[in-house]
């Protein structure tokens, strides 16, 4: 490898710790969300193989948020009820050391898709969700544009093929999220960041540990 290469390499190189950060940042106070309305579905995928990087990177099925974020997502549930839908959940708070894994499982451009680890994750902090919607009838999951973790243009908000069934799913996930104070990512319709965002922590707790 030439000296040029080598170190472009090392440049590109994830970080081992956590970006060191300054704060003052809010008391982390990560909760579950499963145990707070029984009508939200999980599908927790990054507890299986079925997800981009092909294994399982958490132990167990579960979906965290700070506080102020599960109580919003709670209302966005209540909201969407008398339309006809529930929420379904794909991912909530991410410890770092799983950021920086899915960094060094992408190149290219589909790194466009998943957060440098040198600066962290809004999923680390507590504060973004990844979600779709279910039908309340049949219990199921409802068309969107693109599946969840699509590495395409499909999987855009502002994406105006497919369906219009599909399209409409999105945008009334997207109306009722910005209602109690989520921003869509403008690569991924199924990613959510709440407004409280900048004042959480970059963290590294296993689910394993919260609540202890």
């Amino acid at each position: 490898m030439t000296s040029a290469l080598l170190m472009s390499a090392v440049a590109a190189a994830a970080p081992l710790q956590p970006p060191v950060e300054t704060g003052p940042f809010r008391t982390p106070d990560l909760v579950e969300i499963a145990p707070l309305d029984a009508t939200i579905k999980l599908d927790v995928r990054y507890a299986t193989p079925d997800n981009f990087v092909h294994k399982a990177v958490y132990a167990e099925p579960r979906v965290f948020l700070q506080r102020p974020a599960a109580e919003a997502l709670i209302r966005v549930n209540a909201r969407l009820k008398p339309q006809g839908y529930g929420l379904i959940l794909f991912d909530g708070y991410r410890p770092w050391s799983v950021t920086r894994l899915f960094w060094e499982s992408t190149s290219g451009t589909q790194r466009m898709f998943v957060a440098d680890p040198r600066e962290g994750s809004r999923h680390n902090r507590g504060c973004a969700i990844d979600l779709s919607l279910y039908d309340l009838k049949t219990g199921q999951q409802v068309a969107m544009p693109s599946d969840y973790d699509e590495m395409t243009e499909r999987a855009y908000p502002s994406y105006d093929g497919g369906t219009a069934a599909a399209r409409e799913h999105r945008d009334r996930l997207r109306a009722a999220m910005e209602a109690e104070g989520f921003a869509v990512h403008p690569r991924e319709w199924w990613h959510y960041d709440y407004a409280l965002w900048q004042e959480y922590a970059i963290l590294d707790i296993p689910f394993s540990e919260i609540g202890r």
